[in-house]
């Protein structure tokens, strides 16, 4: 059923995003507390704008740079993350696969799940120089 299916799902999610989130929440705290000082920032209060449009449009987008760049950097980990844990909570997957593969010498299938994992983690930095370009106008891939 969905539900069941739901309820086990939690618990590698939150083994999976424990890690991660206290990681990004410091480092967007950090980000965040550096932009906020910024002559930018006081200048768009002074011209009136409200302290919400201010953080949003002018804050976030340049506090996010970093954290995107992290994020992006740790999705690695996920996908290794991911390997053990569908391994530990016997979850069907392409992790599962790439250990069973290893346990048995199964080359193919090994060449196989790498090419996979290399074609995720490159597809992933490349979503994050296209994110960069959304989130600060300024940078620019010619």
């Amino acid at each position: 059923t969905t539900i069941g299916f739901l309820k086990s799902l939690i618990m590698p999610a939150v083994t999976l995003g424990t890690g991660l989130m206290g990681l990004v929440t410091r480092l967007t705290r950090s980000s965040m507390l550096e932009v906020i000082g910024q002559d930018y920032m006081r200048t768009a209060e002074a011209k009136g704008l409200s302290q919400r449009v201010v953080l949003i449009r002018h804050g976030l987008r340049n506090g996010l740079i970093p954290v995107i760049t992290v994020i992006g950097g740790q999705f690695a980990s996920l996908l290794g993350g991911a390997v053990i844990i569908e391994t530990i909570f016997a979850w069907p997957g392409i992790g599962r696969l790439a250990i069973d593969a290893i346990s048995r010498r199964n080359y193919p299938v090994i060449m196989g799940t790498v090419l996979v994992f290399s074609l995720v983690f490159i597809v992933t930095n490349l979503l994050v120089d296209i994110v960069y370009t959304i989130v600060d106008p300024r940078i620019r891939f010619d």
